[in-house]
């Protein structure tokens, strides 16, 4: 069994701490386990899988993405471009 630490795993998996550790504890990802008190890993073949089935389900179609903002619920308008 491979594993990785904190930073090869971004290099993997470009996303934030937060949101690895948030998709862990709904189930969505890979758990991490301890080596040590001080060391976190995960097994690289759970996250090699994990992003073969995202890009399987990307490719099929089937992968939520999530709703762009509902901009018609602003306070404020946006900053005027210089080009008006």
């Amino acid at each position: 069994m491979r594993t990785v630490r904190r930073s090869q795993l971004r290099e993997i998996v470009p996303l934030s701490d937060t949101t690895i550790y948030e998709m862990e504890q709904r189930g969505e990802f890979p758990r991490r386990f301890n080596l040590t008190p001080r060391c976190v890993v995960w097994d690289l073949a759970e996250v090699e899988a994990w992003v073969q089935a995202r890009r399987n389900a990307s490719s099929a179609g089937t992968l939520e993405t999530a709703p762009g903002p509902d901009v018609r619920s602003r306070k404020t308008r946006p900053v005027k471009s210089d080009r008006e």
